[in-house]
């Protein structure tokens, strides 16, 4: 659903009170971090404030240039995304963007978090500040891959590089309901990626979630997917650890990159090929389009108390503009609220006690 179209509709047709529209959301922007510098982080604030998302944009004020209507610039000028311990400076420098704008959120000055620098800044951030939601044992990356016709979003894809079984059973639904208020899909396909499709094929780890996942009724689990079916279309949400899922989306993304510079230069390797390139040109932007990464908008943040989207350093002010956006449509769709309800309602919240409830942390591995 567009920026655009998140206020509500007046009733006007049949006398009733008229409806009050719904509150436009907030979204804190740190602009530090991008590799063409804050000034490209706040082109594309500008892109999403103008299709009806209110910003906070934190950055050094004298490299953002004028901020249109909707935008709220706070000077910022410190910047912790290239520190090499990224929760020590998280603490130690309470002041730089990625934390000032943190905290704003944690406020309630600020709906979500948008962060265009490292993601250990942005995740050591939320941490602190946002901090997890009530019974969540891990917070998780998910990235959507703009696969042609059939999506696929990844989760984990950076966030925990180690992993203990109950936490991918944790990804699993906030996946789902992740799709669910994004994409539209109202029984979305859970597959865990895997070196083999059969229940028997992998490492301890994946074996035992494969069991768990099996098990509960509150998922549509379609089993283990291996790494060249993640492009088929046969599964919406892909589980697995930060460090696998870190990989698979890096490749994927250079690959797709890859393809549209190949394609660029053959299209102008010859006049031949020129004269085609010229008939196929309309054909070929499209496919750019769907491929680019930069159209996923980042990736999602997911089990804070609020939620957060973490951009690409690389990204242009589109990438950026799709980011912001793609945090309102979070806020909108109510992701936090709703994956806390989903993982309640398949007990898979962790107790006082520190484990799971019996629903979703009894099953292991044969």
């Amino acid at each position: 659903m567009p920026a655009a179209r998140i206020r509500a509709l007046i009733d006007r047709s049949n006398g009733e009170a008229p409806v009050e529209p719904a509150p436009v959301p907030v979204v804190a922007v740190d602009a530090n971090g991008a590799d063409r510098g804050p000034a490209e982080v706040a082109a594309g604030a500008n892109i999403a404030a103008a299709q009806g998302v209110r910003i906070l944009l934190f950055g050094p004020a004298a490299q953002l240039g004028s901020a249109g209507p909707g935008i709220e610039v706070i000077d910022a000028p410190q910047s912790i995304a290239k520190e090499p311990n990224p929760a020590a400076a998280a603490r130690s420098n309470p002041e730089s963007s990625i934390v000032r704008a943190a905290r704003a959120v944690a406020a309630g000055d600020a709906d979500a978090l948008v962060s265009a620098g490292a993601t250990g800044a942005a995740l050591a951030a939320a941490l602190f500040n946002i901090k997890r939601d009530r019974g969540i044992l891990r917070p998780a990356l998910a990235a959507t891959i703009p696969v042609p016709g059939a999506p696929v979003t990844l989760v984990d894809v950076g966030a925990n590089t180690e992993v203990r079984p109950e936490h991918l059973v944790q990804f699993a639904f906030m996946g789902a309901a992740l799709a669910q208020v994004v994409h539209g899909i109202d029984r979305p396909r859970i597959a865990l990626l895997s070196v083999g499709e059969e229940a028997s094929r992998g490492s301890p780890l994946t074996i035992d979630v494969h069991a768990r996942l099996a098990a509960l009724a509150g998922l549509n689990f379609v089993g283990n997917i291996e790494g060249h079916a993640l492009v088929e279309g046969k599964a919406d949400i892909v589980v697995t650890d930060g460090f696998t899922g870190n990989v698979a989306l890096k490749v994927m993304e250079g690959v797709s990159s890859k393809m549209i510079a190949l394609l660029r230069q053959t299209a102008t390797s010859s006049t031949r090929a020129k004269a085609g390139g010229l008939l196929m040109a309309p054909a070929l932007r499209a496919f750019r389009d769907e491929i680019h990464p930069e159209l996923a908008g980042g990736a999602y943040l997911l089990g804070l108390r609020k939620l957060g989207v973490v951009g690409h350093g690389r990204f242009t002010s589109r990438g950026f503009a799709h980011a912001i956006l793609l945090a309102a449509r979070g806020v909108t769709g109510d992701v936090p609220g709703r994956t806390h309800d989903a993982l309640e309602r398949a007990g898979a919240l962790r107790k006082s006690g520190g484990a799971l409830s019996e629903t979703a942390n009894t099953v292991s591995a044969q």
